[in-house]
C-alpha cells in the first residue's frame, strides 16, 4: 500500500494498517515531518483508538485531559452550560477526553510508525499523478519516479492532488470565516487567564475556544470570525493579525477581551471546506481511497477533524484484515463503513457553526436552551461512543 501524505491521517493510516500486516510505503513531499503550532481536541472515540494502538503512555506524556467543557457568552461572560469530561467520559465512553498540540500528536504517531514493522517513510517525495487498473496502482512522483503498489491512499489534506485526479470536483469552498490561532505558555499569562478546562465563548458571528495542551503547561486559543481574506495569508504579519482580531472582538466581555489582548502572536487561516459526503464513491474508487481531510474536510465546530482521520485509519485497517484476495472490495468495504459517519460529522459541524455564531432570537433561544438543558445538549453519545 502507498499512502500519500505524512500528516496525522497519513501516519495513522500507515501505523494502523501495518499493525494488521500490511506493508506500507508513505510518501511525504516535505523534507522533514513538521506541523504548525495549533491544538487538537480528541474525543473519547479517538482516544480509545490510540489506546488500542498501544499509544496510551505516549499520549499521557504530552496531552492534557480536561475535567470539564464550559460554554460562556462572549458578550456577557455568563456561563451557559457545562459538560463533565474526565472520569465521566471514561465511565460513559471508555476513554478520557484529551487536548493536545497538533505537532505532539503527529510526533507520537511518527515515532510509533517508525517502530512498526512494515512501514517505510519517504521524505521529499511529492506525488504527481496515479494510474490504476485491475492489477494495481502506479504512482508517479514529481522527480520522475514510478512506484508500484496494490493500493493507494490519499491522505494529502484539504488540497489533495489524489482527490483531484480521482473525483475531478474542483477546489474546496471558502467559508467566509477566518481562524486566528495562538499557543502561549500559561505561566506567562496573568493567573486569572490561565485554564485547565475547555472553554468555548459564543458570540454574534464569532466564537473563541481555549484549552490546555502539553500537560497543561501551554494554552491553545483559536478564534473564528466572519471576514474575508484580504491578502496572501502566508505574508500576513503576526502583529497585524493581533490588531485585526482585537478590532473584530472589540465588543466582547472584559475577561475575553483581556485574554485576546494578552496574546501578541496569531497565525491566520482562511477556512475552506467541501459539502458533506454524498456517497461511498467519494471515499474510495477501485484501488484508490481517500482519508481524512482529503475525503471530508470540515469546519472545526465539532472538534473532530483529526478524530475522523484517525477513525478512517482504523476502519481502513479493519477492512484490510484478511483482504488479500480482493483489495478493491476491501476499499469499498472501508468506504461503506465510513462515508455516512463522516457526512454526519461534516453536517453537524456546519450546524454547530450556525448555532455558535447566531444572532438575535436564535442566539437568545440557544442561550436559554443551554442554560436549561446544559449537559444534555453538549453531550454527543452518537459521536463519542465511536464507530459502530
Amino acid at each position: 500500500m502507498l499512502v500519500v501524505g505524512g500528516g496525522i491521517g497519513g501516519l495513522a493510516a500507515a501505523l494502523a494498517c501495518a499493525r494488521v500486516g500490511v506493508d506500507v510505503a508513505l510518501l511525504e513531499r516535505a523534507s522533514a515531518f513538521t506541523e504548525v503550532g495549533a491544538g487538537v481536541q480528541l474525543g473519547p472515540n479517538v482516544v480509545k483508538l490510540l489506546d488500542a494502538w498501544g499509544l496510551q503512555d505516549a499520549l499521557a506524556a504530552v496531552a492534557a485531559f480536561p475535567s470539564r467543557l464550559q460554554v460562556r457568552s462572549a458578550l456577557t461572560g455568563a456561563e451557559l452550560g457545562v459538560l463533565r469530561l474526565g472520569e465521566r467520559s471514561v465511565q460513559q465512553y471508555g476513554a478520557r477526553y484529551a487536548t493536545i498540540h497538533r505537532a505532539d500528536l503527529q510526533a507520537l504517531l511518527l515515532e510509533a510508525a517508525q517502530r512498526q514493522d512494515g512501514v517505510r517513510l519517504h521524505l521529499a517525495s511529492e506525488f504527481d499523478r496515479f494510474e490504476q487498473d485491475g492489477a494495481g496502482v502506479t504512482v508517479h512522483t514529481s522527480d520522475g519516479r514510478a512506484l508500484q503498489a496494490d493500493l493507494l491512499v490519499g491522505a494529502d489534506g484539504l488540497w489533495s492532488r489524489v482527490r483531484q485526479q480521482l473525483l475531478h470536483d474542483g477546489a474546496p469552498l471558502a467559508t467566509g470565516q477566518l481562524a486566528y490561532r495562538a499557543m502561549v505558555v500559561q505561566r506567562t499569562l496573568p493567573e486569572r487567564l490561565r485554564s485547565q478546562q475547555v472553554t468555548a465563548w459564543l458570540g454574534p458571528h464569532m466564537h473563541l475556544v481555549q484549552y490546555p495542551v502539553r500537560g497543561g503547561e501551554w494554552l491553545n486559543v483559536v478564534a473564528i470570525v466572519h471576514d474575508r481574506v484580504r491578502h496572501d495569508l502566508d505574508s500576513w504579519d503576526h502583529s497585524a493579525n493581533a490588531a485585526q482580531l482585537r478590532l473584530s472582538l472589540r465588543d466582547v466581555c472584559p475577561p475575553l477581551r483581556e485574554l485576546v489582548h494578552a496574546i501578541e502572536h496569531w497565525r491566520l487561516w482562511g477556512l475552506s471546506i467541501r459539502p458533506p459526503m454524498r456517497g461511498a464513491n467519494e471515499q474510495a474508487q477501485g484501488r484508490v481511497a481517500l482519508l481524512g481531510d482529503a475525503a471530508h474536510p470540515m469546519v472545526p465546530f465539532l472538534a473532530q477533524g483529526a478524530g475522523m482521520a484517525i477513525e478512517d485509519a482504523q476502519a481502513l485497517s479493519a477492512a484490510m484484515t484478511g483482504a488479500a484476495t480482493d483489495l478493491s472490495a476491501a476499499l469499498q468495504s472501508y468506504a461503506q463503513a465510513r462515508w455516512q459517519r463522516n457526512a454526519r460529522v461534516q453536517a453537524g459541524a456546519l450546524r454547530n457553526g450556525r448555532i455558535f455564531h447566531a444572532t438575535g432570537p436564535v442566539r437568545w433561544g440557544r442561550d436559554t436552551a443551554m442554560k436549561l438543558l446544559g449537559e444534555r445538549l453538549l453531550d454527543l453519545p452518537w459521536l463519542y461512543r465511536g464507530m459502530t
